[in-house]
């Protein structure tokens, strides 16, 4: 049986640990804030961005953009991987990971060719351990990403598969389902489909989280997206009445322009969802370390005592004996 003094360095050390995790948990708390306070802050800009796409949309065959256009054959794909820079978040990042590897070793198998683009230093590091090389790689913007990071990726999978250098884009990443749990979620990038438009839409609506410290900017963004909603009903009753929009030069023309800034918004999307569920990851991942560490305190604090009462014990006995043999 260890001694007091080992207990006691344990307990010690146990205790320092649990500071240390509380300490994460309450900073993953307020930055869970700051992420979802992004995500409803692009909320109303991918709205008017699906809306105006939609109007487009219907208003052209969809045949003149290559963005839409479906190849043939797929032989090469684009796969991207957004994860975190820092591990602490339980299975966060090894989901994605190895939901990225099974792909790529399907796609593999069917002879079709990957080319990784990796979001975050777990990502790159695992990849590479695997000898897979990754054709682009992001770090230290996981907690915090920003546009001009899905602008260089959409500019390089757009390049790629306007020129039939890549067949598909695919995106892994983890959705923020609420504060507490995220759903592992893979999409197509491209090619396009008139239909995600609207799935997208719907899903950066959702995409919030619903604990107490967020419900109140949830609740003003929902309203403020109903009113915008109502005031673009009003204004397409207008239009109607007024005539048909006309374009310049051409619908076909306006869709080409915006599709590359649509998959932009998508992997911007992706990305400030993957931040937000990295946070309540950790979050959840420090919660039940300090919960671990407080039940383990309690457990070394009893075995504390029992050994302490049976050091006394054993000494009173001692002395007991002693007494009695000196008597003798």
């Amino acid at each position: 049986m260890p001694s007091l003094r080992d207990i006691k360095k344990r307990i010690t050390s146990v205790q320092s640990t649990k500071q240390i995790t509380r300490t994460m948990e309450m900073v993953a708390t307020a930055k869970i804030r700051r992420a979802t306070d992004r995500i409803v802050a692009a909320t109303p800009y991918a709205m008017a961005m699906v809306e105006v796409l939609e109007s487009v949309a219907s208003r052209t065959s969809g045949q003149e953009s290559p963005l839409l256009a479906h190849h043939e054959q797929i032989k090469r794909v684009a796969v991207i991987a957004v994860v975190s820079d820092r591990g602490l978040a339980g299975g966060f990042n090894s989901n994605v990971l190895r939901a990225v590897d099974k792909f790529i070793t399907a796609q593999k198998a069917e002879g079709i060719e990957c080319d990784l683009i990796t979001c975050g230093k777990k990502a790159a590091a695992y990849f590479n351990y695997r000898n897979m090389p990754v054709t682009l790689a992001f770090r230290d913007r996981s907690a915090d990403p920003d546009y001009d990071q899905a602008r260089e990726i959409a500019s390089m999978v757009i390049d790629g598969y306007v020129n039939n250098r890549i067949d598909q884009v695919v995106i892994f990443y983890n959705h923020a389902k609420n504060v507490a749990d995220q759903v592992l979620t893979s999409e197509v990038i491209l090619p396009i489909d008139k239909v995600a438009f609207h799935e997208v839409g719907e899903g950066e609506a959702t995409a919030v989280y619903m604990d107490e410290s967020a419900k109140a900017a949830a609740a003003g963004a929902a309203a403020k997206m109903s009113e915008a909603r109502a005031s673009a009903e009003k204004v397409s009753s207008a239009e109607e009445m007024a005539g048909e929009f006309e374009y310049e030069p051409s619908p076909a023309a306006v869709l080409n322009e915006l599709l590359p800034t649509y998959v932009e918004t998508r992997i911007f999307h992706a990305l400030l969802d993957s931040a937000a569920g990295e946070q309540g990851a950790r979050r959840k991942a420090m919660k039940s370390a300090t919960d671990n560490a407080t039940e383990m305190v309690t457990t070394l604090n009893r075995v504390y005592n029992r050994a302490r009462q049976g050091a006394i014990t054993t000494e009173i006995t001692e002395i007991v004996g002693g007494a009695a043999a000196l008597e003798d």
